[in-house]
């Protein structure tokens, strides 16, 4: 049944037995059931973002940046293969039991291949960051990974939110995001068209704002002529929830919700996330559709469940039980994968800590205990969280190493309980400090202070920062522990950018997922060496940034950055340290070798850039290809690393591609710049070609 023409087939059988009422019905995410046909009800929506969300007990695994620092393209799709497992078996279950509410399906709505283009966006950490290329590679393989390579889809993954979407989130529902066509087919659609050609993704949701004028979910230029046109895709499209209702209620490019359920289907929304196709047989009535368009995206939308096998009996999925949720293999995993991704910023060799030497830790801030810090958003209910306190403790009971511990003040002001004020444990912070070797002051955001508008605690900035600091209440902590404290090692939990000044050591933690705490602490004592790399460009200041709500890429993200950053794309510290040598270009790929020359076993990410000798390249070198490799300690290894199809390749101002015959190619553990070379003691090998 993956044959789609076989399965469109049977779709349009099914549905020439339809009235066109009940055609209509089915093109809302929550489709009613038609008994006489033998079709059960069936919502659409679901979400699996870094595992099974909203709907009970799943492994959460690091969120999507988290899982983006990572710069590993396999275990992306071991983990993506992992939470289809898990989304089968919670179906397979739950249906049985005549549960198909929303959240219980096998339409994932993930995942979301934006390009997370300033710091500033809240929904960033949804993204696997700002480089057009990484997201491309690790959608791609997400989406492989969700889509098995069996008989049938094991889930029909979805590519979101298409396209050029990227905040500000309190605007999105009127916002005109206006990109040049260079901008466009260089940046913001490349990770669509991967998914699309090589991946196969089975829907794409449209977003909430208009692109150069047109609203993305009834834009004729994106759904008509790129994607359908220009692609070939021929899955469904569904729009985001309740954005065809934004078309008259905020964008006000039609008056009333019949022309806007016209509009959406005439341009190829198959799916209306909300309720504005409740009006689909009134714009029939007043001549606004015809029962073709409906029937067309009717079979678009049965085609996909026939490709996941629920109308067969023989599907091979469906003998998944519920047991293969929440596995110890899938624990194992997690914790894999939050090791992988969290990044050492800063050593000045207070870490790896000595257990022998340490006798007292002090463990304090508002992100120590705290479960929000290790989920992100979009996330499941894990059976296993270990917070960063947790996994401390843990690991120092076994050592016979004393844990003191401190709330320290609270994650911003606003956020009291009772009479609790936002300095009242600073004193004890200070005393906790000054008793210890050593303190771990785990500060940050959580999904409550950076993320999507309406699902946020954050009234001002609707989901987006306004800054790139910790609240002020974390500030007036951290200056406190860096006088009080006699080592100081600061844990950052966030999704984005942030400018932390204190610690001799930092750890940019992300949302790490359930087992952040036990990855940390194994971090922390050397048990793992640190190996995540920014998937983003860490500024010092929104100052020298454009305004968030220009679209155009200049001085945005490392590709056209004209200053010097706080910390570059695809850096990250290690406790060991790695060699390379004789590097070769040829056919489409690299080979080069590296060789661990330090004390400790421990992984590394390979990183090719490339120049192109053209005036319309980027500013500076972009990524085109990367491999993680581990290594143990004295161990050598040549790596082949294949680039990116499009490496010899430039975008022209009419969006076009056009082929380069000159440029060259960085090869190293880092950016081709001075800051990372300044920082790693490794320059990255320049190849002329």
């Amino acid at each position: 049944m993956r044959n789609r023409e076989e399965a469109r087939q049977k779709a349009e059988a099914l549905v020439a037995q339809m009235t066109l009422e009940e055609k209509a019905s089915q093109l809302k995410y929550d489709a009613p059931a038609i008994p006489r046909l033998g079709i059960p009800a069936y919502n659409w929506w679901n979400e699996v973002l870094h595992g099974v969300a909203r709907a009970g007990t799943a492994t959460v695994f690091p969120q999507a940046i988290g899982l983006a620092a990572m710069f590993d393209e396999d275990m992306q799709e071991e983990i993506a293969a992992v939470i289809a497992e898990e989304a089968r078996a919670k179906y397979n279950g739950q249906s049985s039991h005549g549960d198909r509410d929303i959240y219980k399906g096998l339409t994932v709505w993930s995942p979301n291949i934006n390009i997370f283009r300033d710091p500033r966006w809240g929904r960033g950490h949804e993204t696997y960051g700002e480089d057009p290329y990484l997201t491309s590679r690790l959608g791609v393989r997400f989406i492989q990974g969700l889509q098995g390579d069996g008989r049938y889809l094991k889930t029909a993954a979805c590519s979101k939110h298409f396209a050029v979407h990227s905040g500000p989130e309190a605007l999105r529902h009127q916002f005109d995001a206006k990109a040049s066509k260079k901008d466009m087919f260089e940046t913001y659609l490349p990770a669509f068209e991967a998914t699309v050609k090589e991946a196969g993704v089975e829907s794409v949701m449209g977003a909430y704002n208009r692109v150069n004028g047109e609203p993305a979910c009834g834009s004729k230029t994106l759904l008509k002529k790129i994607l359908r046109e220009k692609w070939g895709f021929q899955g469904h499209v569904v729009s985001d929830c309740w954005a065809v209702r934004d078309f008259h209620e905020n964008h006000m490019v039609t008056a009333t919700a019949p022309e806007s359920a016209a509009l959406a289907i005439e341009n190829g929304c198959d799916l209306n996330c909300g309720n504005t196709y409740l009006h689909m047989l009134e714009a029939y009535q007043e001549g606004l559709v015809s029962e073709e368009q409906i029937t067309q995206a009717c079979v678009r939308l049965m085609t996909t469940r026939y490709l996941l096998g629920l109308f067969d009996e023989d599907c091979e999925y469906d003998q998944i039980p519920v047991t293969a949720v929440d596995t110890d293999a899938h624990q194992a995993l997690a914790l894999w994968a939050a090791e992988k991704s969290m990044v050492l910023l800063e050593n000045d060799g207070v870490l790896p800590l000595d257990p022998d030497k340490v006798k007292t830790i002090a463990v304090i801030g508002p992100n120590a205990d705290s479960v929000m810090a290790l989920e992100g958003n979009y996330n499941g209910t894990s059976s296993r969280y270990v917070t960063f306190l947790e996994g401390i403790r843990a690991y120092a009971a076994a050592h016979g190493i004393r844990v003191l511990y401190s709330l320290g003040c609270h994650l911003f002001k606003d956020r009291t309980s009772g009479l609790a004020q936002a300095d009242d444990r600073l004193a004890e912070a200070a005393m906790y400090a000054e008793a210890a070797d050593v303190t771990i002051a785990c500060v940050g955001l959580d999904a409550g202070l950076e993320g999507e508008e309406g699902d946020t605690g954050n009234e001002y900035f609707s989901g987006d920062k306004n800054d790139l600091l910790i609240p002020e209440s974390q500030r007036k902590l951290l200056a406190l522990l860096e006088k009080k404290a006699k080592k100081l090692v600061t844990v950052i939990a966030a999704g984005s950018n942030l400018n932390v000044a204190e610690g001799n050591a930092k750890i940019f933690a992300w949302y790490p997922g359930q087992a952040g705490g036990t990855a940390l602490a194994e971090i922390l004592f050397g048990e793992v060496n640190p190996s995540g790399k920014l998937p983003l460009t860490f500024y010092h200041d929104v100052s020298e940034l454009p305004d968030f709500e220009d679209y155009a890429m200049a001085n945005r993200t490392y590709r056209y950055f004209e200053g010097k950053p706080l910390y570059p794309f695809g850096f990250g510290l290690s406790y060991t340290k790695f060699e390379i040598s004789d590097v070769r270009a040829e056919d489409g790929k690299v080979s080069i070798q590296v060789r661990n020359a330090g004390e400790r076993d421990g992984e590394t990410v390979i990183q090719v850039y490339v120049a192109p000798e053209s005036p319309l390249a980027p500013t500076n070198p972009r990524l085109c290809g990367f491999r993680r490799v581990a290594l143990d300690k004295g161990e050598a290894k040549t790596v082949e690393v294949k680039l990116d199809a499009l490496t010899w390749t430039v975008v022209d101002e009419e969006g076009e591609r056009q082929r380069v015959a000159h440029g060259k190619l960085f090869v190293g553990l880092n950016q081709p710049d001075e800051f990372s070379v300044s920082l790693t003691g490794n320059r990255p090998l320049e190849i002329v070609c």
